[in-house]
């Protein structure tokens, strides 16, 4: 059998020549920006380098997530994300569109392994806390806001929510309450709201979404008879007129920098403002501020620190609530930053609200996801 003839060799064309040039020139700026960031940054590898991590690929992954953030890749992957919207309509792995208009978070739509597992890991981390609160005097409330894709269904179109996720906030709420821990689920209350309870292009929920949220959430806790305290809301109320309002989806998809007319369909939204007020000092433990400090305190995801959800259930509730959750916070973020911090360990409450969102149910466990509650022993010295 004879060898096969080598190709012919083609002469360089003028476009070639220019390509190559170009691609070289590209590749050599990459080159001199990886390096000027590899000898700025403080740490390219994680903390503790160690042969489990270099033989299961978690330390090349650490390096490559340090150097997607140079300068040059970060522009290119801007670049592309705009490109692919402009061109193919894409979003990016995160975000999906609906119905013309109406985005939507890939997570909430994720069926993972081990899903019922996770869930139920979960809830006996909740049941423990409840246990533990309990002890200490303490009540919980667990509020659980639905999936978007399960409140506003009519926008989903041609985007498939599986079947299998119909179950999920049902599986939680009766885990929880076999638990004996008290739990709300927040959809009787969005379904009500007129108008759209979530933002088209948002994961959110509107204003209206979260004060419907705030009234069912008020109300239940009238029928636990806690005692609210004499702290005042401490809000005043102001109109705002229509603007545009900036969209965590579109900046999830990478395409905040493109000009309005190009983004998705931009929400124009009137809203309220809730101001903060000083209250009135009438006695000498209000001038130490003893006697303005809430008996509640939520804690949990974005969700509480958007749309003044906190503001809504105050003004609800007529008296002063806490607000302890953090945007990005997921199952337990927020629950072990206000567990271990000076707020909780002097001024505990009588009642705790945790929000939580129905997509991070059934995620994989993180590290994050073990909250634990500080023993009565050390919260009543502090408080004492």
């Amino acid at each position: 059998m004879e060898d096969p003839k080598p190709l012919p060799q083609l002469p360089a064309t003028r476009a070639g020549k220019i390509a190559a040039v170009a691609l070289m020139v590209f590749l050599f700026a990459g080159l001199l920006c990886n390096l000027r960031f590899a000898a700025t940054a403080e740490s390219l590898l994680p903390q503790a380098v160690t042969r489990t991590g270099l033989l299961d690929g978690a330390v090349s992954k650490a390096l490559a997530n340090r150097m997607a953030d140079t300068p040059i890749a970060a522009d290119a992957a801007r670049v592309q994300r705009a490109l692919g919207w402009l061109m193919l309509g894409d979003l990016g792995p995160r975000v999906r569109q609906g119905c013309p208009g109406w985005l939507f978070l890939r997570d909430e739509l994720n069926v993972y392994p081990d899903a019922e597992r996770h869930l139920a890991t979960r809830a006996d981390t909740v049941a423990a806390v409840q246990r533990e609160l309990a002890k200490q005097g303490i009540a919980l409330l667990v509020a659980v806001v639905p999936d978007k894709s399960r409140i506003e269904p009519q926008h989903l179109c041609s985007l498939y929510r599986p079947v299998s996720l119909n179950a999920r906030l049902g599986d939680w709420t009766a885990r929880l309450a076999a638990g004996h821990v008290s739990v709300l689920d927040l959809g009787a209350a969005l379904r009500s709201v007129a108008g759209d309870a979530f933002f088209r292009t948002d994961t959110h929920w509107t204003q209206n979404g979260a004060g419907a949220a705030a009234q069912a959430v008020a109300q239940r806790i009238r029928a636990m008879n806690v005692p609210l305290g004499s702290s005042q809301p401490g809000y005043r109320v102001v109109e705002k007129p229509a603007a545009r309002r900036p969209s965590d989806l579109v900046r999830l998809a990478g395409l905040e920098a493109l000009p309005p007319s190009w983004q998705p369909s931009p929400e124009i939204v009137t809203s309220r403002a809730y101001l903060h007020e000083a209250q009135t000092v009438a006695s000498a433990d209000d001038l130490f501020g003893n006697a303005d400090l809430p008996n509640i305190a939520v804690i949990g995801t974005s969700y509480s620190t958007t749309s003044d959800f906190v503001p809504q259930l105050a003004l609800a509730l007529g008296t002063g609530v806490g607000n302890f959750a953090r945007e990005g916070g997921k199952f337990g973020g927020s629950a072990r930053a206000y567990f271990a911090s000076p707020a909780y360990a002097q001024t505990p409450p009588k009642l705790i609200v945790w929000e939580l969102d129905e997509r991070d149910l059934e995620s994989p466990l993180e590290a994050e996801d073990s909250v634990v509650v500080p023993g009565a022993r050390h919260v009543a010295g502090k408080a004492s």
